[in-house]
């Protein structure tokens, strides 16, 4: 079965196509990144224009370079939600268009439960059950997950997710949006010892975070140290970091052993933090478990990530249907639902 995925959630235009024998047979991407740099964030009107004039195109980009005329589709899987109601607009329009003139079905994916499954395109590939850490701008989640559709969470952040701290962290050091790469960036030449910055709720006795309070710290130090040299900037950065990436290990490994498993799975744009990735695998190992990433091109927003989590919900296709709706807000418990709520 060959599926085209549609991505159009946030910021980024993903499109992919996945064959169920062959595997991803294409993709294509594009950033809005620079666009929105202007404003210091994602403007929603802007985001959704630009889905308008970047989908199409992308869509027979990735058809040409799959060697696949568009009538081999059999079945076309676009983001439902959640994410900014005018861009998810964008691509289920798109997607229900080429569905009704191919006479293929469409089925809508939830955004996040494409980012817990990516990891699955990865070899080799992780066994049911695991630990599922979604970190990304907008989440921050760990979810015990017994397989497709089987989605059961443990805890999440109670305000600021982790890339959103450290989006906003970035802003404060000076850095330009996005500003979570840049700082992890910034960080690889700074002393993370230098300053002793929080970890909230890290003996919660729970799986629940909380990072708003690390961005506050970091917002009185800066106030304290005044005029920053470029070497305390990038001690700022490290520091900051390793705090984060300090509790997420923490509650990971809390998860594994609450649950009695041995596998984790790491998903979203967070995820692909070089720092995170080595403790995770380090931490994790030290107490024999074993951790799994998607491909770095595949944590950011993507359009294979919708294309294979169709591929697995709907292994022998599924029924169109008539019409198409977006759910900017959908709680990932309700994807086995036949209409979430609103």
């Amino acid at each position: 079965m060959l599926i085209l995925g549609i991505e159009t959630s946030c910021d980024e235009t993903g499109v992919a196509l996945y064959d169920t024998e062959g595997g991803l047979l294409a993709e294509a991407l594009h950033s809005q990144a620079d666009m929105h740099a202007v404003y210091g964030g994602v403007v929603p009107e802007l985001a959704s224009r630009d889905h308008v004039r970047r989908l199409v195109p992308l869509i027979a980009h990735t058809l040409e370079r799959a060697g696949r005329p568009i009538a081999d589709v059999d079945l076309i899987a676009f983001t439902q939600g959640p994410g900014l109601g005018g861009a998810l607009l964008v691509g289920a329009s798109v997607a229900s268009g080429i569905g009704l003139v191919l006479g293929k079905p469409v089925v809508g994916i939830h955004h996040l439960e494409g980012h817990l499954l990516s990891p699955l395109l990865s070899e080799p590939r992780p066994a049911f059950p695991f630990i599922a850490l979604l970190v990304s701008g907008g989440h921050t989640q760990l979810m015990r997950v017994d397989g497709v559709g089987r989605y059961a969470m443990l805890g999440e952040t109670q305000d600021d997710a982790a890339g959103e701290a450290f989006d906003k962290t970035a802003t404060l050091l000076g850095l330009a949006y996005p500003g979570g790469p840049a700082l992890a960036k910034l960080a690889e030449r700074g002393n993370a010892k230098r300053f002793d910055f929080p970890r909230p709720m890290l003996a919660s006795g729970n799986l629940s975070f909380s990072f708003s309070g690390l961005k506050t710290a970091v917002l009185t130090k800066l106030h304290a140290l005044g005029t920053l040299d470029e070497q305390a900037r990038a001690d700022v950065a490290a520091s900051f970091q390793q705090a984060i990436v300090d509790v997420l290990a923490a509650k990971c490994l809390h998860a594994l052993e609450r649950e009695s498993l041995q596998r984790l799975v790491v998903a979203g744009g967070v995820g692909a933090n070089r720092l995170l990735r080595e403790t995770l695998v380090a931490r994790a190992g030290a107490i024999g478990a074993q951790v799994s990433f998607p491909p770095l091109a595949l944590c950011t927003d993507n359009g294979a990530m919708i294309a294979f989590a169709a591929a697995l919900k709907y292994p022998q296709g599924a029924r169109g249907e008539e019409g198409f709706q977006v759910y900017p807000r959908w709680d990932l418990g309700e994807t086995a639902q036949s209409t979430p709520r609103r």
